[in-house]
């Protein structure tokens, strides 16, 4: 697996893990994801580059999402879009 296509794959798990709340604190993502924790940070320096509103929510010890959004990435056709 090439290096783009493992950071698209840890976005993807850590997007799934603040959708559920259940990242825990960034010492527990980074264990949990096998990373340290810088590269978590830039993960999630990367993902608010790319408008993804993250904050770290105190009361439920998780990264969250300050608004309802989506995250999608691929190459999909037409009729899979209109779904």
């Amino acid at each position: 697996m090439n290096i783009i296509t493992k950071q698209i794959e840890l976005i993807k798990r850590v997007d799934q893990l603040i959708r559920l709340q259940a990242t825990g604190n960034p010492t527990e993502l980074s264990n949990r994801l096998g990373i340290s924790k810088t590269k978590l940070y830039r993960i999630i320096h990367l993902m608010r580059d790319f408008n993804a509103p993250i904050i770290y929510d105190d009361s439920v010890q998780s990264f969250v999402y300050a608004e309802e959004v989506g995250f999608r990435f691929g190459f999909y056709n037409r009729e899979t879009l209109r779904v």
